[in-house]
Protein backbone atom coordinates (compact mmCIF):
# COMPACT_ATOMS: atom_id res chain seq x y z
CA UNK A 1 0.00 0.00 0.00
CA UNK A 2 1.64 3.64 -1.02
CA UNK A 3 1.97 5.73 1.72
CA UNK A 4 -0.10 8.15 2.62
CA UNK A 5 -0.46 11.93 0.89
CA UNK A 6 -1.01 14.75 3.76
CA UNK A 7 -1.99 17.73 1.68
CA UNK A 8 -3.31 20.20 4.64
CA UNK A 9 -0.40 20.20 6.32
CA UNK A 10 3.14 22.36 5.95
CA UNK A 11 4.44 20.74 9.29
CA UNK A 12 7.42 18.96 8.47
CA UNK A 13 6.97 17.02 12.08
CA UNK A 14 3.35 15.98 11.39
CA UNK A 15 4.79 14.58 8.05
CA UNK A 16 7.19 12.81 9.55
CA UNK A 17 5.35 11.61 12.42
CA UNK A 18 2.21 10.60 10.25
CA UNK A 19 4.66 8.31 8.01
CA UNK A 20 3.15 10.61 5.02
CA UNK A 21 5.20 11.22 1.82
CA UNK A 22 8.19 13.95 2.10
CA UNK A 23 10.27 14.72 -1.02
CA UNK A 24 13.24 14.48 0.46
CA UNK A 25 14.69 18.28 0.29
CA UNK A 26 17.02 18.21 2.76
CA UNK A 27 20.43 17.66 0.88
CA UNK A 28 19.56 21.47 0.11
CA UNK A 29 19.01 22.97 3.29
CA UNK A 30 22.39 21.06 4.25
CA UNK A 31 24.52 22.94 1.85
CA UNK A 32 22.64 26.51 2.86
CA UNK A 33 23.13 25.60 6.70
CA UNK A 34 26.31 24.46 6.55
CA UNK A 35 28.13 27.08 3.97
CA UNK A 36 29.87 30.19 5.32
CA UNK A 37 26.95 32.29 3.82
CA UNK A 38 23.98 32.34 6.93
CA UNK A 39 21.06 34.65 5.75
CA UNK A 40 19.21 33.90 2.69
CA UNK A 41 16.08 35.28 0.64
CA UNK A 42 14.32 33.10 -1.46
CA UNK A 43 10.69 34.00 -3.60
CA UNK A 44 8.48 31.28 -4.93
CA UNK A 45 4.67 31.56 -5.69
CA UNK A 46 2.20 30.73 -3.02
CA UNK A 47 1.72 27.17 -1.97
CA UNK A 48 4.73 26.18 -3.62
CA UNK A 49 6.27 24.36 -0.62
CA UNK A 50 7.92 27.44 1.59
CA UNK A 51 6.05 27.16 4.65
CA UNK A 52 7.49 23.33 4.41
CA UNK A 53 11.10 24.20 3.76
CA UNK A 54 10.63 26.44 6.63
CA UNK A 55 9.42 24.08 9.08
CA UNK A 56 12.03 21.86 7.83
CA UNK A 57 14.75 24.00 9.07
CA UNK A 58 13.16 24.81 12.28
CA UNK A 59 13.13 21.16 13.04
CA UNK A 60 16.96 20.56 11.76
CA UNK A 61 18.41 23.40 14.04
CA UNK A 62 16.16 22.32 17.33
CA UNK A 63 18.26 18.91 16.59
CA UNK A 64 15.19 16.54 16.36
CA UNK A 65 17.27 14.08 14.51
CA UNK A 66 14.60 11.48 15.04
CA UNK A 67 12.62 13.61 12.36
CA UNK A 68 15.10 13.12 9.64
CA UNK A 69 15.83 9.66 9.80
CA UNK A 70 16.33 7.96 6.03
CA UNK A 71 16.87 11.31 5.05
CA UNK A 72 19.58 12.24 2.44
CA UNK A 73 20.77 14.89 5.73
CA UNK A 74 21.30 11.86 7.75
CA UNK A 75 24.00 10.74 5.80
CA UNK A 76 26.17 13.95 6.41
CA UNK A 77 28.68 15.66 9.40
CA UNK A 78 25.66 17.80 10.94
CA UNK A 79 26.28 17.99 13.97
CA UNK A 80 21.96 18.09 15.46
CA UNK A 81 22.76 21.13 17.87
CA UNK A 82 20.01 22.02 19.54
CA UNK A 83 19.83 26.11 18.61
CA UNK A 84 16.94 28.58 19.71
CA UNK A 85 14.70 29.39 16.27
CA UNK A 86 12.17 32.01 16.06
CA UNK A 87 10.20 31.13 13.56
CA UNK A 88 8.16 33.89 12.25
CA UNK A 89 4.65 33.27 9.78
CA UNK A 90 3.12 36.95 8.80
CA UNK A 91 0.51 35.08 5.99
CA UNK A 92 -1.03 34.36 9.73
CA UNK A 93 -0.60 38.30 11.00
CA UNK A 94 -1.67 39.42 7.70
CA UNK A 95 -4.90 40.90 7.97
CA UNK A 96 -7.21 43.69 5.47
CA UNK A 97 -6.61 46.83 6.88
CA UNK A 98 -3.90 48.26 8.90
CA UNK A 99 -5.93 48.91 12.08
CA UNK A 100 -6.59 44.79 11.65
CA UNK A 101 -2.30 44.18 11.51
CA UNK A 102 -1.36 46.52 14.19
CA UNK A 103 -3.41 44.43 16.37
CA UNK A 104 -2.29 41.10 15.24
CA UNK A 105 1.34 42.02 14.73
CA UNK A 106 1.78 41.66 18.48
CA UNK A 107 1.03 38.56 18.91
CA UNK A 108 2.35 36.96 16.04
CA UNK A 109 5.78 38.24 17.19
CA UNK A 110 5.65 37.14 20.91
CA UNK A 111 4.44 33.79 19.98
CA UNK A 112 8.01 33.57 17.87
CA UNK A 113 10.21 34.97 20.77
CA UNK A 114 8.43 32.80 23.43
CA UNK A 115 8.59 29.60 21.57
CA UNK A 116 12.45 30.56 21.11
CA UNK A 117 12.27 30.66 24.76
CA UNK A 118 12.49 34.30 25.01
CA UNK A 119 11.24 36.60 26.98
CA UNK A 120 8.34 39.11 25.66
CA UNK A 121 7.80 42.40 27.10
CA UNK A 122 4.27 43.97 26.73
CA UNK A 123 5.62 47.63 27.85
CA UNK A 124 7.65 47.44 24.47
CA UNK A 125 6.98 47.54 21.10
CA UNK A 126 6.54 44.14 19.09
CA UNK A 127 10.13 45.43 16.98
CA UNK A 128 11.82 45.72 20.43
CA UNK A 129 10.98 42.81 22.07
CA UNK A 130 12.16 40.92 18.88
CA UNK A 131 15.89 42.49 18.85
CA UNK A 132 15.67 42.09 23.05
CA UNK A 133 14.75 38.42 22.00
CA UNK A 134 18.05 38.17 19.68
CA UNK A 135 20.47 39.35 21.96
CA UNK A 136 19.14 37.41 24.44
CA UNK A 137 18.80 34.28 23.35
CA UNK A 138 21.86 34.28 21.49
CA UNK A 139 23.95 34.88 24.75
CA UNK A 140 21.86 32.06 26.21
CA UNK A 141 23.11 29.74 23.26
CA UNK A 142 27.22 30.84 24.21
CA UNK A 143 27.02 32.90 21.70
CA UNK A 144 26.53 30.81 18.93
CA UNK A 145 23.77 32.65 17.60
CA UNK A 146 19.94 32.76 17.43
CA UNK A 147 18.50 31.21 14.10
CA UNK A 148 15.21 33.60 12.72
CA UNK A 149 13.10 31.88 9.88
CA UNK A 150 10.54 34.50 8.42
CA UNK A 151 7.75 32.62 6.41
CA UNK A 152 5.52 35.58 3.96
CA UNK A 153 7.32 38.60 5.18
CA UNK A 154 5.92 40.05 2.23
CA UNK A 155 1.85 39.65 2.98
CA UNK A 156 0.72 41.82 5.21
CA UNK A 157 1.97 44.55 2.35
CA UNK A 158 0.59 42.75 -0.32
CA UNK A 159 -3.05 42.14 0.72
CA UNK A 160 -3.30 45.97 0.63
CA UNK A 161 -1.90 46.76 -2.63
CA UNK A 162 -5.75 47.83 -3.26
CA UNK A 163 -4.95 50.72 -0.14
CA UNK A 164 -1.93 51.97 -0.98
CA UNK A 165 -2.06 54.52 2.36
CA UNK A 166 -2.63 51.36 4.65
CA UNK A 167 0.10 49.70 2.59
CA UNK A 168 2.75 52.06 3.02
CA UNK A 169 1.52 52.06 6.70
CA UNK A 170 1.54 48.58 7.33
CA UNK A 171 5.43 48.33 5.55
CA UNK A 172 6.43 51.27 7.93
CA UNK A 173 5.54 49.26 10.76
CA UNK A 174 7.74 46.28 10.00
CA UNK A 175 10.30 48.65 8.56
CA UNK A 176 11.15 48.93 12.51
CA UNK A 177 10.91 45.45 12.95
CA UNK A 178 13.32 44.29 10.18
CA UNK A 179 15.50 47.10 11.28
CA UNK A 180 16.20 45.09 14.55
CA UNK A 181 18.64 42.81 12.75
CA UNK A 182 20.94 45.62 11.12
CA UNK A 183 23.15 45.63 13.94
CA UNK A 184 22.94 42.17 15.49
CA UNK A 185 24.12 39.91 12.06
CA UNK A 186 27.14 38.95 14.47
CA UNK A 187 24.27 37.38 16.41
CA UNK A 188 21.92 35.72 14.02
CA UNK A 189 23.48 32.08 12.69
CA UNK A 190 21.24 31.26 10.23
CA UNK A 191 18.64 33.35 8.47
CA UNK A 192 15.92 32.52 5.80
CA UNK A 193 12.86 35.13 4.46
CA UNK A 194 10.71 33.67 2.29
CA UNK A 195 7.65 35.41 0.33
CA UNK A 196 5.60 35.97 -3.21
CA UNK A 197 7.59 39.12 -4.17
CA UNK A 198 10.81 41.26 -3.45
CA UNK A 199 9.81 44.27 -2.03
CA UNK A 200 12.66 45.99 -2.18
CA UNK A 201 12.00 49.12 -0.21
CA UNK A 202 10.96 46.74 2.99
CA UNK A 203 13.55 47.21 5.28
CA UNK A 204 15.06 44.25 5.49
CA UNK A 205 16.90 44.28 1.91
CA UNK A 206 18.74 47.95 3.26
CA UNK A 207 19.62 46.35 6.74
CA UNK A 208 20.63 43.24 5.72
CA UNK A 209 23.03 44.03 2.27
CA UNK A 210 24.58 40.74 2.55
CA UNK A 211 21.20 39.25 2.21
CA UNK A 212 21.76 36.25 -0.47
CA UNK A 213 19.01 36.27 -3.15
CA UNK A 214 17.88 32.41 -3.94
CA UNK A 215 15.52 33.47 -6.33
CA UNK A 216 17.12 32.63 -9.59
CA UNK A 217 20.01 30.89 -8.44
CA UNK A 218 20.20 27.76 -10.58
CA UNK A 219 21.39 25.58 -7.51
CA UNK A 220 18.06 26.28 -5.74
CA UNK A 221 15.69 26.10 -9.28
CA UNK A 222 14.64 22.50 -7.88
CA UNK A 223 14.53 23.07 -4.38
CA UNK A 224 10.73 23.72 -3.93
CA UNK A 225 8.75 21.83 -5.97
CA UNK A 226 9.11 18.37 -7.68
CA UNK A 227 10.98 17.53 -10.29
CA UNK A 228 10.59 14.84 -13.02
CA UNK A 229 12.72 11.69 -11.05
CA UNK A 230 11.41 13.37 -7.91
CA UNK A 231 7.91 12.14 -9.04
CA UNK A 232 9.22 8.37 -9.97
CA UNK A 233 11.37 7.92 -6.32
CA UNK A 234 8.35 9.12 -4.10
CA UNK A 235 4.93 8.76 -5.99
CA UNK A 236 5.59 5.73 -8.03
CA UNK A 237 2.47 3.75 -7.09
CA UNK A 238 0.19 6.33 -7.10
CA UNK A 239 1.06 7.79 -10.64
CA UNK A 240 0.42 4.32 -11.72
CA UNK A 241 -2.68 3.82 -9.82
CA UNK A 242 -4.23 7.63 -10.81
CA UNK A 243 -3.45 6.24 -14.70
CA UNK A 244 -5.16 3.10 -14.18
CA UNK A 245 -8.37 5.42 -12.62
CA UNK A 246 -8.09 7.67 -15.50
CA UNK A 247 -8.17 4.75 -17.93
CA UNK A 248 -4.93 6.09 -19.82
CA UNK A 249 -1.56 3.59 -20.56
CA UNK A 250 1.33 5.30 -18.61
CA UNK A 251 3.43 7.36 -20.55
CA UNK A 252 0.27 9.20 -21.89
CA UNK A 253 -0.69 9.63 -18.45
CA UNK A 254 2.71 11.33 -17.44
CA UNK A 255 2.82 13.13 -20.34
CA UNK A 256 -0.77 14.74 -19.49
CA UNK A 257 0.27 15.31 -15.86
CA UNK A 258 3.42 17.11 -17.34
CA UNK A 259 1.21 19.35 -19.51
CA UNK A 260 -1.29 20.47 -16.79
CA UNK A 261 1.74 21.10 -13.77
CA UNK A 262 4.93 20.67 -14.59
CA UNK A 263 6.31 23.77 -16.32
CA UNK A 264 7.86 26.21 -13.60
CA UNK A 265 11.30 27.17 -14.51
CA UNK A 266 13.48 29.30 -11.35
CA UNK A 267 16.76 28.96 -12.90
CA UNK A 268 18.67 31.86 -15.07
CA UNK A 269 20.78 29.09 -16.58
CA UNK A 270 19.01 25.73 -15.79
CA UNK A 271 16.16 24.59 -17.68
CA UNK A 272 14.95 22.43 -15.21
CA UNK A 273 11.18 22.93 -14.18
CA UNK A 274 9.33 21.56 -11.93
CA UNK A 275 5.91 20.41 -10.45
CA UNK A 276 3.20 22.26 -8.36
CA UNK A 277 3.64 20.66 -5.36
CA UNK A 278 -0.24 21.04 -4.09
CA UNK A 279 -1.60 19.88 -7.31
CA UNK A 280 0.71 16.84 -7.40
CA UNK A 281 -0.71 16.38 -3.74
CA UNK A 282 -3.98 17.13 -4.54
CA UNK A 283 -4.47 14.23 -7.92
CA UNK A 284 -2.70 11.89 -5.98
CA UNK A 285 -4.39 11.79 -2.29
CA UNK A 286 -7.86 11.51 -4.02
CA UNK A 287 -7.42 10.60 -6.90
CA UNK A 288 -9.98 11.58 -9.77
CA UNK A 289 -10.73 10.14 -13.41
CA UNK A 290 -9.67 13.91 -14.61
CA UNK A 291 -6.87 16.59 -13.83
CA UNK A 292 -8.32 19.59 -12.08
CA UNK A 293 -7.40 23.02 -11.07
CA UNK A 294 -5.90 22.56 -7.96
CA UNK A 295 -3.95 24.98 -7.15
CA UNK A 296 -6.11 28.21 -8.30
CA UNK A 297 -9.05 26.31 -6.22
CA UNK A 298 -6.74 26.82 -2.73
CA UNK A 299 -7.00 30.62 -2.79
CA UNK A 300 -6.33 32.90 -5.08
CA UNK A 301 -3.12 35.19 -4.53
CA UNK A 302 -4.45 38.46 -2.55
CA UNK A 303 -1.70 40.32 -3.91
CA UNK A 304 -2.84 39.96 -7.85
CA UNK A 305 -6.32 39.92 -7.08
CA UNK A 306 -5.97 43.44 -5.53
CA UNK A 307 -4.22 44.48 -8.27
CA UNK A 308 -6.71 43.46 -10.93
CA UNK A 309 -9.38 45.26 -9.05
CA UNK A 310 -7.31 48.31 -10.01
CA UNK A 311 -5.40 47.74 -13.32
CA UNK A 312 -6.14 46.36 -16.53
CA UNK A 313 -3.89 43.65 -18.29
CA UNK A 314 -5.98 42.13 -21.33
CA UNK A 315 -3.41 44.80 -23.41
CA UNK A 316 -0.78 41.69 -22.34
CA UNK A 317 0.00 39.52 -24.91
CA UNK A 318 1.02 36.18 -21.97
CA UNK A 319 2.29 34.29 -24.89
CA UNK A 320 4.81 36.58 -25.67
CA UNK A 321 6.23 38.50 -22.68
CA UNK A 322 10.03 39.15 -24.17
CA UNK A 323 12.64 41.17 -22.73
CA UNK A 324 12.05 41.55 -18.98
CA UNK A 325 14.89 43.28 -16.92
CA UNK A 326 15.38 41.17 -13.45
CA UNK A 327 14.82 44.59 -11.92
CA UNK A 328 11.38 44.92 -13.01
CA UNK A 329 10.81 41.73 -10.57
CA UNK A 330 11.25 44.09 -7.70
CA UNK A 331 8.47 45.59 -6.59
CA UNK A 332 9.57 49.52 -5.43
CA UNK A 333 6.52 51.76 -5.56
CA UNK A 334 3.12 50.28 -4.72
CA UNK A 335 1.42 53.17 -5.91
CA UNK A 336 2.42 52.26 -9.64
CA UNK A 337 2.78 48.28 -10.05
CA UNK A 338 3.15 46.93 -13.31
CA UNK A 339 0.88 44.11 -14.54
CA UNK A 340 3.54 41.31 -15.69
CA UNK A 341 5.90 42.17 -12.48
CA UNK A 342 2.59 41.20 -10.75
CA UNK A 343 1.43 38.08 -12.85
CA UNK A 344 5.22 36.78 -12.75
CA UNK A 345 5.67 36.70 -8.74
CA UNK A 346 2.22 35.19 -8.28
CA UNK A 347 3.22 32.47 -10.28
CA UNK A 348 0.76 32.65 -13.26
CA UNK A 349 4.01 33.31 -15.74
CA UNK A 350 7.26 31.92 -15.01
CA UNK A 351 10.98 32.07 -17.01
CA UNK A 352 11.20 30.75 -20.56
CA UNK A 353 14.71 32.07 -21.53
CA UNK A 354 17.04 34.32 -19.60
CA UNK A 355 19.73 36.15 -22.01
CA UNK A 356 22.80 36.48 -20.60
CA UNK A 357 23.79 39.48 -22.95
CA UNK A 358 20.84 42.05 -22.16
CA UNK A 359 19.99 40.29 -18.60
CA UNK A 360 17.06 40.01 -19.96
CA UNK A 361 13.96 37.10 -19.82
CA UNK A 362 11.52 36.20 -21.64
CA UNK A 363 8.51 34.72 -19.55
CA UNK A 364 5.57 32.27 -20.70
CA UNK A 365 2.17 30.80 -18.84
CA UNK A 366 3.60 27.91 -16.33
CA UNK A 367 1.19 25.08 -17.43
CA UNK A 368 -2.52 24.61 -18.56
CA UNK A 369 -3.79 24.90 -14.63
CA UNK A 370 -2.62 28.38 -15.04
CA UNK A 371 -3.74 28.58 -18.39
CA UNK A 372 -7.25 27.84 -17.68
CA UNK A 373 -7.13 30.06 -14.02
CA UNK A 374 -6.02 33.33 -16.62
CA UNK A 375 -8.88 32.65 -18.06
CA UNK A 376 -11.77 32.71 -15.51
CA UNK A 377 -9.41 35.51 -13.88
CA UNK A 378 -10.46 37.40 -16.80
CA UNK A 379 -14.13 36.61 -16.79
CA UNK A 380 -14.18 37.87 -13.65
CA UNK A 381 -13.37 40.89 -14.23
CA UNK A 382 -14.98 41.10 -17.29
CA UNK A 383 -18.28 40.21 -14.73
CA UNK A 384 -16.86 43.17 -12.69
CA UNK A 385 -17.65 45.36 -15.53
CA UNK A 386 -20.72 44.28 -15.37
CA UNK A 387 -21.03 41.53 -17.96
CA UNK A 388 -21.98 38.60 -15.77
CA UNK A 389 -23.66 36.70 -18.35
CA UNK A 390 -20.33 36.49 -20.05
CA UNK A 391 -20.03 32.47 -18.18
CA UNK A 392 -23.21 31.38 -20.60
CA UNK A 393 -21.35 32.26 -24.16
CA UNK A 394 -19.38 29.20 -23.91
CA UNK A 395 -22.68 26.92 -23.75
CA UNK A 396 -24.19 29.58 -26.71
CA UNK A 397 -21.08 28.43 -28.89
CA UNK A 398 -21.40 24.43 -28.36
CA UNK A 399 -24.63 24.42 -28.96
CA UNK A 400 -24.38 26.51 -32.68
CA UNK A 401 -26.91 28.97 -31.37
CA UNK A 402 -24.87 31.47 -33.65
CA UNK A 403 -27.06 34.37 -33.50
CA UNK A 404 -27.02 34.29 -29.58
CA UNK A 405 -23.40 34.03 -29.40
CA UNK A 406 -22.40 36.62 -31.99
CA UNK A 407 -24.79 39.09 -30.46
CA UNK A 408 -23.20 38.23 -26.94
CA UNK A 409 -19.51 38.28 -28.22
CA UNK A 410 -20.92 41.57 -29.58
CA UNK A 411 -21.77 43.22 -26.18
CA UNK A 412 -18.70 41.79 -24.55
CA UNK A 413 -16.23 43.57 -26.73
CA UNK A 414 -18.34 47.00 -26.17
CA UNK A 415 -18.00 46.50 -22.76
CA UNK A 416 -14.17 45.90 -22.30
CA UNK A 417 -11.77 48.44 -21.67
CA UNK A 418 -8.39 48.65 -23.58
CA UNK A 419 -6.39 50.86 -21.43
CA UNK A 420 -6.55 54.66 -21.72
CA UNK A 421 -2.84 54.74 -23.22
CA UNK A 422 -3.40 52.45 -26.06
CA UNK A 423 -3.74 54.78 -29.71
CA UNK A 424 -4.78 51.47 -31.02
CA UNK A 425 -6.00 48.12 -30.87
CA UNK A 426 -4.12 45.38 -32.20
CA UNK A 427 -5.32 41.88 -33.99
CA UNK A 428 -3.58 39.78 -30.84
CA UNK A 429 -5.85 41.78 -28.35
CA UNK A 430 -9.07 41.34 -29.84
CA UNK A 431 -7.69 37.13 -30.38
CA UNK A 432 -7.10 37.01 -26.52
CA UNK A 433 -10.22 37.93 -25.40
CA UNK A 434 -11.51 35.66 -27.49
CA UNK A 435 -9.39 32.82 -26.40
CA UNK A 436 -9.78 33.97 -22.69
CA UNK A 437 -13.57 33.69 -22.74
CA UNK A 438 -12.93 29.87 -24.43
CA UNK A 439 -10.30 28.46 -22.08
CA UNK A 440 -12.85 29.82 -19.26
CA UNK A 441 -15.63 27.28 -20.29
CA UNK A 442 -12.78 24.66 -20.61
CA UNK A 443 -12.46 24.84 -24.16
CA UNK A 444 -9.52 23.91 -25.51
CA UNK A 445 -7.74 26.33 -28.01
CA UNK A 446 -4.35 26.49 -30.30
CA UNK A 447 -3.36 30.05 -31.59
CA UNK A 448 -1.82 30.69 -34.83
CA UNK A 449 -1.94 26.51 -35.87
CA UNK A 450 -0.10 26.92 -37.95
CA UNK A 451 -0.92 24.66 -41.10
CA UNK A 452 1.21 24.10 -44.40
CA UNK A 453 -0.11 27.23 -46.60
CA UNK A 454 -0.33 29.79 -43.40
CA UNK A 455 -2.37 29.55 -39.81
CA UNK A 456 -5.74 29.65 -38.27
CA UNK A 457 -6.08 32.27 -35.83
CA UNK A 458 -7.90 30.49 -33.25
CA UNK A 459 -8.66 26.59 -33.13
CA UNK A 460 -11.22 25.69 -30.74
CA UNK A 461 -11.45 22.15 -29.65
CA UNK A 462 -14.30 20.36 -27.54
CA UNK A 463 -16.48 17.14 -27.66
CA UNK A 464 -19.02 18.97 -29.31
CA UNK A 465 -17.27 19.78 -31.73
CA UNK A 466 -13.78 21.84 -33.75
CA UNK A 467 -14.63 26.00 -34.59
CA UNK A 468 -11.96 27.56 -36.65
CA UNK A 469 -12.15 31.44 -36.12
CA UNK A 470 -10.44 33.51 -38.44
CA UNK A 471 -9.82 37.45 -37.09
CA UNK A 472 -9.96 40.63 -39.66
CA UNK A 473 -9.62 44.16 -38.43
CA UNK A 474 -11.62 46.68 -41.46
CA UNK A 475 -12.76 44.23 -43.97
CA UNK A 476 -15.69 41.66 -43.64
CA UNK A 477 -16.22 38.47 -41.52
CA UNK A 478 -16.84 36.86 -45.23
CA UNK A 479 -13.42 37.83 -46.19
CA UNK A 480 -12.19 35.47 -43.15
CA UNK A 481 -14.67 32.65 -44.19
CA UNK A 482 -13.16 32.85 -47.56
CA UNK A 483 -9.53 33.07 -46.03
CA UNK A 484 -10.22 29.70 -43.85
CA UNK A 485 -11.40 27.73 -47.29
CA UNK A 486 -8.79 29.02 -49.58
CA UNK A 487 -6.05 27.67 -47.48
CA UNK A 488 -7.27 24.75 -46.17
CA UNK A 489 -6.97 25.21 -42.86
CA UNK A 490 -9.97 23.06 -41.80
CA UNK A 491 -8.89 20.16 -43.82
CA UNK A 492 -6.93 18.17 -41.34
CA UNK A 493 -9.77 18.22 -38.88
CA UNK A 494 -11.97 16.73 -41.85
CA UNK A 495 -11.52 12.63 -40.46
CA UNK A 496 -12.02 13.96 -36.97
CA UNK A 497 -15.68 12.74 -36.50
CA UNK A 498 -16.99 15.82 -35.09
CA UNK A 499 -18.48 19.27 -36.61
CA UNK A 500 -15.94 21.32 -37.93
CA UNK A 501 -17.16 25.30 -37.84
CA UNK A 502 -15.62 27.83 -39.86
CA UNK A 503 -15.77 31.44 -37.61
CA UNK A 504 -15.25 34.92 -39.40
CA UNK A 505 -15.00 37.70 -36.76
CA UNK A 506 -14.40 41.69 -38.04
CA UNK A 507 -13.55 44.41 -35.97
CA UNK A 508 -13.68 48.05 -36.39
CA UNK A 509 -10.11 49.47 -35.64
CA UNK A 510 -11.11 53.20 -34.80
CA UNK A 511 -14.37 51.75 -32.36
CA UNK A 512 -12.59 48.47 -30.89
CA UNK A 513 -15.80 46.79 -31.62
CA UNK A 514 -16.98 43.51 -33.38
CA UNK A 515 -19.16 44.70 -36.53
CA UNK A 516 -19.43 41.42 -38.34
CA UNK A 517 -19.45 37.70 -37.50
CA UNK A 518 -20.33 34.80 -39.83
CA UNK A 519 -20.61 31.13 -38.66
CA UNK A 520 -20.49 28.14 -41.51
CA UNK A 521 -20.55 24.53 -41.01
CA UNK A 522 -17.55 22.65 -42.88
CA UNK A 523 -19.65 20.41 -45.87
Amino acid sequence: MPQPILIDSSSFSEIRRKGCVYVDKTAYLHRLASGSNARFFLARPRRFGKSLMISTLKALFEGRRELFAGLAIEKTDWAWEKCPVMHFNFGFAAAPTDEEFSRSFPAAVRGAVEGAGGRYDSRETPSVNFGNAIDELSATNDGKGVVVLIDEYDDPVARLLHKPDEAEAVRERLAGFYGQMKDRTDKIRFLMITGVSKFTKMSVFSALSNLIDLSFMDDCATMLGYTEEELDAFFSEHLHAHAAIMGMDYGTYRAELKRWYNGYRFGRYSDATVYNPVSIGQNLAFPEPALSNYWTTTGKASMLMNFLRREEYLAVDLDNVKGVDETDFDVTNIRNLRTVPMLFQTGYLTIDKYDPLTQAYDLRVPDEEVRQDLAKLTTAYMAQQGTEWVVSLGKKLLLAKWDEFFAGLKALYAGLPYGSKEATVHEFAFERVLVTLLRSQSIQCRVEDRQADGQADVVAGHPCGIYLFELKVDESAESALRQISKKGYAEPYRADGRPVWLVGLNFDRKTRQLTDAKAEKLG
